[in-house]
Formats: structure tokens, sequence, C-alpha cells
């Protein structure tokens, strides 16, 4: 594996892909880690979804993938850094894909809390996506989203930036949101947050899936059990009698473990 070698002005000797801050490499790495694990857990779609993260500083910077390789190629020095207008702010030899600048960049700029934005296009989330009704609390899993998922109604390939305003305002203060007709979006505070968020989501519009294809009815627990589960599993709910509130960062932890056993150049 090929480390980074960093001055001590942050910045590494490489044409592209430059390091302006071990802040920055951190989170180059935090996200480079995510696209392999998105690639890992087969939600990629090719080269056409995308992951963003914001950069610490007041020039409102993110990162987001080089258009044209695929998830499994994606490595820290290869991100593409641009600002919120979609133009790169460092040399790179890669493009960016126009409609993850017009998701992306509309999120970043109106929720500080989004540091990270996660979008896919999985099957069980495309499923989910065409459905009326959306996704239902079936499952302990799906139910860490009631009343915590946003949806916004299709209009076509994100080349508009007229969507930029309704797309923001659908998904409002939620950590997730359905894009009928479309995907999943999740965001986190860190891209550990958004990678969970997301393999989660997934998961729960995979179960969805089998559960309504069994052609069988559908129990669904009350609003108070489903209110209740989702607080135990976001964190907020002070009734029970034991709270676990390390889970998620110890899956991340095992993640990042994976990571570097099946994909360990994403360093690079």
């Amino acid at each position: 594996m090929t480390e980074l070698s960093l001055r001590p002005d942050g910045t590494d000797d490489r044409t592209t892909g430059l390091i302006a801050s071990g802040e920055e490499l951190r989170l180059r790495r935090e996200l480079a880690a995510v696209y392999r694990l998105v690639a890992h857990f087969r939600m990629a779609d090719l080269i056409f979804t995308h992951i963003s993260v914001r950069l610490p500083g007041p020039e409102q910077h993110f990162l987001i993938n080089p258009y044209g390789l695929l998830f499994e190629e994606i490595t820290a020095s290869n991100l593409v850094k641009i600002d919120l207008t979609g133009h790169p702010v460092e040399e790179s030899p890669h493009p960016v894909n126009p409609a993850g600048f017009v998701i992306h960049s509309a999120i970043h700029a109106a929720r500080s809390d989004a540091h990270c934005v996660l979008h896919t296009h999985t099957k069980a989330g495309c499923a989910v996506a065409a459905q009326e009704h959306g996704l239902l609390p079936l499952n302990q899993i799906s139910m860490e989203f009631y009343d915590r998922l946003a949806y916004h109604d299709y209009e076509g390939v994100a080349l508009n930036l007229a969507e930029q305003r309704r797309l923001v305002a659908d998904l409002g203060g939620h950590p997730a949101m359905i894009l009928r007709n479309h995907g999943l979006l999740t965001v986190g505070e860190t891209p550990a947050q958004a990678f969970l968020r997301m393999y989660y989501l997934d998961k729960a519009c995979e179960i969805q899936t089998a559960a309504t294809a069994a052609g069988t009815g559908l129990v669904i627990p009350s609003s108070d059990i489903c209110g209740l589960t989702a607080r135990q599993l976001t964190g907020e709910d002070d009734s029970s009698d034991l709270k676990d509130d390390m889970g998620y960062e110890l899956a991340w932890s095992a993640l990042l473990r994976l990571v570097e056993r099946v994909a360990p150049d994403y360093k690079d």
C-alpha cells in the first residue's frame, strides 16, 4: 500500500489529489472507505451514484467521486474537490457527475449538519421508491426511519438547478429520503453515520420487497411501538431500562477492519 507522504505544510507531492491538511486527509480516507463499502455490499450502480463529504472551513468545499470510476477504484487521493458552484478547486483529470453536483451541493448548502450525503440506486431501494405507500414499519430495521423519512417526487434526471429548492424543502431536517421512482438518500454528520443509515435503509427496503412479494397479509406494529423503537435505535429514548449507545460506533470499527482486509488501497 502507498501511504500519502505529507510535507510540513500538509500537502503531498502529487500533481492531483492534493491533501490540504491532516483533517482533509482523514475525511478523504473515510469517504474512500465508504465508497469501497458501498461497492462491497453491492449497493453501487456502476459509475452513476455519488457520495460527498463537506470539508471544514468557510469555503464550503466538498469531496465527491471522480465521474467515470467504479466505486471499487476510488481512493483518498483521486476524490475531486469542488465548490458549491460545481467547479473544481484543485487540478483533477476527472469530471464530476452533473446530477451528483445538483443533489449534493444543494443539501450541503442547506444543511449544516449534513457533512456527508450518500445516494444510491439499489434494486430494493428503487422498488420501494416505486411503491405508493413508501417504506412500511414491517421490521425493527425499518422502524429506525419511522417518522424520520422524507419523500421527493421524481422530476427526471437531476440536471435542473430549479429542483434543488424543492429537494431541500422535501428533505427538511430528516436523516434520510426516498427519491420517488429514483432511489435512496441519507445524510450524516460523518461518513460513518451516512453509510450506516444507508445500509439499514436499503436493508429495510429489501425486507419490504421480500415481505410484500409473499402475497400474504402484513403485520404492522402500533404507532406507539414503532415510535418507541425508532427512539431506541436513534438514541433518543430515555424510558427503556437499558441503552445501547455504542453499537453503531462498534459497527463502524468492524466495517473499517473489513475495508482494510478487502480493499486496503482505499487509503492511497
